[in-house]
């Protein structure tokens, strides 16, 4: 399922410009940062370090490996990514301009599918209620195998019978 972008009041360079400017040392918005925030936000996509590393050579936009690196931490920080492990990989996935959302991780072929239930928030409503708690977020990643990599299963045991 993939989830629709939703409306925002500020660009992800606007938000990020701004996030800089109000650190306790705020600091400038630099060329290399902008690339970064534009190429991430250019297109929905979960990714790792190394592969945006990657896309943003190939996509002609120069940027240190060290800046790519301390630019995702402070998007992190901000709001408008998400840091997502799964056992030794490190995933990176959109908050801002999209809906809160959770994730299936296949772990034979490593697919993410994006996931939305009602039902999951009610329950995690009640839950924090219970507990006097306030939620500002929550991440669920559900381990498992997807469909393509269960049928490959059962169509090589179909093959050894």
């Amino acid at each position: 399922m993939a989830l629709p972008a939703i409306p925002v009041s500020q660009t992800p360079e606007e938000k990020f410009r701004e996030y800089l400017a109000s650190r306790s040392t705020p600091q400038r918005f630099t060329d290399p940062q902008r690339e970064i925030v534009r190429h991430i936000f250019s297109k929905h996509k979960h990714f790792e370090t190394d592969e945006l590393i990657e896309d943003l050579k190939k996509a002609g936009r120069q940027a240190s490996r060290a800046t790519v690196y301390r630019t995702l931490s402070k998007l992190v920080d901000a709001g408008m990514l998400q840091r997502i492990e799964i056992g030794a990989r490190t995933v990176y996935d959109h908050d801002y301009g999209y809906p809160q959302h959770d994730h299936l991780v296949c772990e034979s072929c490593g697919v993410m599918i994006e996931f939305q239930h009602s039902a999951i928030d009610a329950v995690l409503q009640e839950i924090t209620a219970e507990q006097g708690f306030r939620m500002d977020g929550h991440t669920l990643v559900v381990k498992g195998t997807c469909s393509q990599c269960n049928a490959a299963k059962a169509a090589r045991r179909r093959m050894v019978m």
